[in-house]
């Protein structure tokens, strides 16, 4: 799944590829909105890892799976 994250007085937003289903990141990102974490702590789908504060989570936004299109005839 695509993940778009927005930081408060940060420039850009952050964008990832997650292995997880939609289901899995909402329940990540609602236990860090309600209080349970300190921190949104994601992996993309390379082994990266992004940690957010959570008070600085401005909004997450969980998109569809992106699919690479390869070839010429990728529009």
């Amino acid at each position: 799944m695509e993940v778009k994250i927005g930081v408060q007085h940060a420039p850009r937003e952050i964008v990832l590829e997650s292995g997880l289903s939609a289901e899995e990141l909402e329940s990540l990102v609602s236990d860090a909105l309600t209080g349970k974490a300190q921190l949104l702590s994601l992996t993309d789908v390379k082994g990266r890892k992004v940690l957010v504060p959570t008070d600085r989570l401005s909004y997450v936004d969980i998109g569809e799976p992106s699919i690479r299109k390869v070839g010429f005839g990728a529009a």
